[in-house]
């Protein structure tokens, strides 16, 4: 495993009120340059008035679970208020990993982005699409470590 320092990752900013909601996102990938696309989601979700971007972790390269005859991944946290609903965010994130060209083959297959809701305030929130918090995010050293960087997490 390995830290990596770049432009906005980590950054800090002082919330904002007229947001409802703090939640935090995970970003990974493994094919392509991934850390200039963590750049380009990350100015893309500040740029958007839906968002303000509060905090962001370091970005960790660590090896991939589940199907490990792949590359090493990258991984980063992101804390963000915003005023849309769990479902609203979960479509904009599906949209988002869209653009950069996702794709989805198969199950921990790589990936161009994977963007994950992790925490969303303190709700529980179960639906067959999504599960709030993320179900592992205790188990995968790839959202804990970058969590590190996050404060007033909770």
């Amino acid at each position: 495993m390995e830290l990596f320092f770049e432009p906005f990752f980590p950054f800090t900013c002082k919330e904002k009120k007229g947001f409802k909601h703090s939640c935090i996102i995970g970003l990974g990938g493994n094919i392509g340059n991934v850390r200039k696309r963590f750049l380009r989601v990350f100015r893309g979700i500040k740029a958007d008035r839906r968002f303000h971007v509060v905090q962001t972790s370091a970005i960790l390269k660590n090896p991939p679970f589940g199907f490990e005859e792949q590359e090493d991944f990258y991984n980063a946290v992101m804390r963000v208020q915003t005023s849309l609903s769990p479902r609203d965010l979960l479509k904009f994130l599906l949209h988002t990993e869209k653009r950069f060209k996702r794709e989805r083959s198969f199950k921990n297959a790589p990936r161009t982005l994977d963007l994950d809701i992790i925490f969303f305030d303190d709700i529980k929130y179960q639906h067959k699409r999504l599960k709030i918090p993320h179900p592992y995010w205790k188990e995968r050293e790839s959202v804990v470590i970058p969590l590190m960087f996050i404060k007033n997490l909770r």
